[in-house]
């Protein structure tokens, strides 16, 4: 049994056993059986009801509503724990610069704590408030009641099929467009780059504008165009991309930041959207299944995710999924870029395979890049190695754990799967294991969610078609 340790108190009160244990991690204490374990404490017994309510810059607010221990005694460590990673994940799930904590207010005076300049979370606090919404966090306490209402606006983007559009998607290393006709890819391309190391705004404005020349060669006329990458976006603003990390700040906020309505100038004005890269594949894997309710999550150099909700939407969270609690134990593996223990980073992308291979005993230079340690480990799995087995076998249950995380957050009936850890035998025996650990430990999930795994024709013109049919054309 493993117990959760940060006070004596704790490990008395809430207490965890995995059905499966990862082999090359063995302490890995999943998030979804951890606040199971504490919700079923807080049902048990006296419950205080809590909401956390987060509004964002264009006026929505997404609200959680939960319960927790009566706030004395042992019972402070626990609800401290409980709703610190609660709001970590929300942050990074919906978004938002304004909290209202709606319930007990020593919570709201603990959260505002740990999420400010000198807390534990200073860089959630410093991004969600000043990089993303332009506006510094702030706390608010209120009675339950008095709970903000919910206000969401899914977006009624993608699904337009009509017209000459373009699409486009910005990655890392390639730059790919396509030019569509009516729901028909008549073209595509994929150009190499390097924005990541390019400090020069114009670089990355006239790389785009070049694939979108590329597209408009094969198209009669531009009717609309809709764009994917990866970052933060709103309403078509760029707020935060690994794409533009080498650009300094002034000339971010003087050129990067209206980058596309730049070049929405550029093409006559005509229709123009760009999402995260993560909304555009879920949205692909919506239409490729006619069907809502999709979340799509793809383990490359890190994780990322979209979601399309039940009633066919793309909304406006961030679905960073990169950056919220997997692990819950003590000393779990730290993100780099945010400093924060046991997220999803660490455990499903390149970084968790690189993070793997000394427990494996697969020894690899450590100036290799991670990508070719990825292509390394593929190779001795494909030859039957047992170390590179392990590897896979340990995503797999890390995995179906939080599955059912996602499950807590999201209600998702289809799991849209792809990415560069996913590729080949160690990607069938990732999803083999999660599978069993679903059936073991949430036979209903395992019921209600279904793999969605695109070919390679659907996460090419898929990703296009999804990307191109973004914006509306009005009539």
């Amino acid at each position: 049994m493993i117990k959760f340790g940060f006070v004596h108190a704790m490990a008395a009160l809430v207490s965890v056993s995995p059905k499966f244990r990862p082999v090359l991690d063995p302490e890995f204490l999943p998030a979804s059986l951890w606040n199971r374990a504490y919700r079923a404490l807080v049902h048990a017994g006296n419950l205080s009801p809590l909401a956390l309510a987060l509004e964002r810059s264009d006026g929505s607010v997404s609200v959680f509503h939960t319960a927790i221990l009566p706030h004395e005694n042992a019972n402070v460590a626990l609800n401290h724990r409980y709703t610190e990673r609660l709001l970590k994940y929300l942050l990074w799930q919906k978004g938002g610069y304004r909290i209202t904590v709606a319930g007990e207010p020593r919570i709201a005076e603990y959260l505002r704590g740990v999420y400010s300049p000198e807390g534990e979370r200073a860089f959630d606090y410093r991004f969600m408030g000043e990089r993303v919404y332009g506006s510094a966090m702030t706390f608010v306490s209120v009675p339950y009641e008095q709970c903000p209402a919910e206000r969401e606006s899914a977006a009624p983007l993608g699904r337009h099929l009509d017209g000459c559009r373009i699409g486009f998607d910005l990655g890392a290393s390639d730059r790919k467009c396509a030019a569509v006709i009516d729901g028909k890819v008549v073209f595509s391309d994929e150009v190499p780059w390097t924005p990541a190391v390019e400090a020069d705004p114009q670089y990355h404005y006239d790389g785009v504008h070049d694939s979108l020349r590329r597209a408009a060669a094969h198209l009669p006329r531009v009717d609309a165009i809709g764009g994917s990458a990866a970052g933060v976006y709103v309403a078509n603003e760029v707020r935060v991309g690994s794409l533009y990390r080498a650009v300094p700040q002034d000339a971010f906020d003087t050129r990067i930041r209206r980058l596309f309505f730049d070049l929405q100038a550029a093409w006559n004005g005509v229709p123009f959207d760009v999402v995260n890269d993560g909304e555009v594949t879920a949205l692909a894997g919506s239409m490729a299944l006619n069907d809502g309710a999709v979340l799509g999550v793809a383990f490359g150099s890190s994780l990322a995710a979209g979601f399309v909700t039940p009633q066919g939407n793309i909304t406006t969270w961030l679905n960073e999924l990169a950056f919220v609690p997997v692990d819950y134990r003590e000393g779990a593996p730290a993100d780099e870029w945010s400093g924060d223990p046991g997220v999803g980073a660490q455990y499903f992308s390149q970084q968790a395979v690189g993070r793997l291979l000394a427990p494996s005993g697969i020894d690899l230079p450590s100036e290799m890049p991670l990508p070719v340690k990825l292509e390394q480990v593929q190779k001795l799995m494909a030859a039957g190695d047992e170390r590179a087995r392990r590897i896979y076998e340990t995503i797999g249950v890390y995995f179906g754990y939080n599955i059912a995380t996602y499950a807590d957050f999201y209600e998702v009936r289809n799991l849209l799967v792809l990415g560069r850890v996913l590729t080949g035998a160690g990607g069938d025996l990732i999803l083999s294991i999660a599978t069993d650990v679903l059936r073991a430990e949430f036979p209903e999930l395992a019921e209600r969610i279904r793999y969605h795994i695109p070919d390679e024709k659907e996460k090419r013109h898929g990703q296009a078609i999804a990307a191109a049919s973004l914006p509306s054309i009005p009539k």
